[in-house]
């Protein structure tokens, strides 16, 4: 079975479920001419538990986990099977590498997962599980996190990791930013150490970034992309999925690692 490559995704805000914009139909390309996968494999930060979790569900539910947004997102579904098996063998091998790891029978999908699935696969109709992230995750953690994962790829396993490139919470709820122009310069920086498979840059993005802490107040938005790139192998080509700023502050930047 070909190598799968990993993806790294940008999801936004829960509103791109309507709102494609620009990222949508790059999202809705990719799935549609990538070999079909297997199963899927996401990494969502809106699911972070002590230690890692993975969903054992056959039938995983449709997680609606914001509020306050228009009645008609609270009646998306995303009715995509679990892949049970697919969970053990997860689970196994995150063990044997020394990681903690339970199954939840009863998690279903965040929207963190659910909503850039929808572009990827319309259809609904490839199994999907998903891994939490542990709270004590860091940088270099993290890499090491994607970098344990790497397996699977060779199983036909489609890892995508779902974040933000920005994800400044309060200039969005506040609508307190006329100029995006920070946003730019992070996403410039990000895009050319992704490129570089800066590990040292990337996993050191409050101090050498442009806006670090700006464009992340928190960390919970960007270590979804250091598990991509570390489930990627070294020197693997990088596809720019081009996605703008929505909002004027969240970037829509994705990046598929070959």
């Amino acid at each position: 079975m070909a190598l799968m490559p990993v993806l790294f995704v940008s999801h936004g805000a829960p509103t791109f479920a309507l709102e494609p914009g620009l990222a949508g139909p790059l999202l809705r390309q990719t799935g549609a001419r990538l070999a079909r996968p297997a199963a899927v494999l996401v990494i969502s930060p809106h699911w972070i538990t002590r230690e890692p979790e993975v969903t054992s569900a056959r039938w995983p539910d449709t997680i609606h986990d914001f509020g306050g947004f228009p009645d008609v997102l609270y009646r998306l579904q995303y009715p995509a099977p679990g892949q049970p098996e697919l969970a053990g063998r997860l689970a196994a091998l995150l063990q044997a590498q020394g990681y903690r790891v339970s199954a939840d029978p009863a998690r279903g999908l965040d929207h963190g997962a659910w909503v850039p699935l929808r572009y990827l696969y319309p259809e609904a109709d490839v199994p999907v599980v998903q891994l939490s992230m542990p709270a004590w995750l860091d940088g270099d953690g993290a890499w090491a996190l994607g970098k344990a994962l790497q397996p699977l790829r060779e199983q036909g396993v489609l890892i995508v990791a779902s974040g933000s490139l920005t994800h400044n919470l309060y200039e969005f709820r506040m609508e307190a930013v006329e100029d995006a122009g920070y946003a730019r310069d992070f996403v410039r920086w990000a895009r050319q150490a992704v490129r570089d498979h800066d590990r040292a840059a990337l996993t050191n993005y409050l101090t050498v970034a442009p806006q670090g802490r700006r464009a992340h107040p928190t960390p919970d938005h960007y270590l979804p992309l250091l598990i991509a790139a570390g489930a990627a192998t070294a020197g693997a080509g990088v596809e720019v999925l081009e996605g703008g700023l929505t909002y004027g502050t969240l970037s829509m930047e994705s990046y598929l690692f070959h």
